[in-house]
């Protein structure tokens, strides 16, 4: 027995229950606002389910259009969220649940989402905790992303499908303009892949909104690519910053750099160049990055600690070509 617990009175005793009881009343109502988040966050993803399906979204008796697409993004942003969530478990980084982010004004975002976020209650952990909790969301979201696409891919139905949703394409033929998914290598090498055959219906990237399961995976990949990027505390930065330590910041600026091009490329159309080479997207993303995110990394491990294994290095090396192959330089755009 120490000084302090032979110094403890029954009063002192009281005071630590008390105190107790008070953490777990705060943890219940935490966990109270987590399930609320996440039953708002169903609706309001159902009701752009629907408004994809091409039915009015605030009409109850279509509920049902939105139930898969609802599910499967819910899927993709669960299991990135609990990746991180059960990596940090693993390394005793106190961290709470998945807080899901409802976004119910489909005419500003028609995911019915902004996706998830964990906090972490701690400033300061391992070089190896950093990086294990920052790859393991974004691998398993992207592990997801790519069975979704797959099963997608593989039980494409008919073109009937599509008229059932628009009949007046099977008068005047589908459209090949409108809004457009760009393409990302990963989606591209999936299509060839399972998408080719001559008895199979491949929609166009203006009509891929309509399937639920190419939608979800599309955009699963789409916020992989943006976790990933190797810049301040997204995901890929959390992930950098662990391998290259202060040296990160010359692969930060790197990215951030590369993120003002695709930016910048993307005012083309409007000076009368006609190149889809870029999205004015990412200039907002750059700004959100520089002024909320920031540029680097903050210090939560010291320099002398050693440095990682082969493992954790071909692991984070790994993620950099998730963000490659899953990055669309021009995510979505009018033709």
């Amino acid at each position: 027995m120490n000084q302090y617990e032979s110094l403890q009175s029954d009063e002192s005793e009281n005071v630590l229950i008390s105190g107790q009881e008070i953490s777990k009343r705060t943890d219940r109502s935490g966990f109270l606002l987590n399930i609320i988040l996440f039953i708002f966050t169903f609706f309001t993803t159902v009701i752009a389910g629907v408004f994809w399906a091409n039915k009015d979204p605030y009409q109850l008796n279509n509920f049902s259009y939105g139930i898969t697409y609802s599910v499967l993004i819910l899927l993709v942003i669960s299991t990135h969220e609990f990746g991180h969530y059960f990596a940090a478990k693993y390394h005793k980084v106190p961290v709470t649940l998945p807080y899901y982010i409802p976004f119910p004004f489909i005419f500003l975002n028609p995911f019915g989402t902004m996706g998830a976020v964990i906090r972490m209650k701690s400033q300061y952990y391992s070089r190896k905790a950093l990086l294990d909790i920052g790859a393991a969301g974004p691998i398993a979201g992207w592990v997801t992303s790519l069975i979704i696409l797959i099963i997608g891919f593989t039980t494409l139905p008919p073109v009937n499908y599509l008229y059932k949703i628009h009949p007046e394409y099977a008068v005047s033929g589908i459209p090949l303009s409108g809004f457009t998914f760009g393409y990302s290598l990963i989606f591209l090498f999936l299509e060839k892949i399972f998408a080719s055959g001559a008895n199979v219906f491949m929609p166009p990237m203006n009509e891929v909104y309509h399937y639920p399961f190419l939608c979800v995976g599309w955009f699963g990949l789409l916020i992989t690519s943006l976790n990933m990027i190797p810049i301040g505390q997204l995901d890929g930065g959390h992930i950098s910053y662990a391998m290259f330590g202060r040296r990160h910041k010359f692969v930060a600026y790197f990215f951030f750099s590369l993120l003002l091009i695709f930016g910048m490329a993307g005012l083309l159309p409007f000076a009368g160049i006609n190149i889809n080479i870029g999205s004015v997207n990412w200039l907002v993303w750059a700004l959100l990055i520089f002024f909320v995110i920031k540029i680097k990394h903050p210090p939560t491990y010291s320099e002398s600690e050693e440095p990682l294994g082969t493992g954790r290095m071909m692991t984070g090396w790994f993620t950099f070509l998730i963000f490659i192959v899953s990055f669309c330089p021009v995510p979505v755009f009018e033709v």
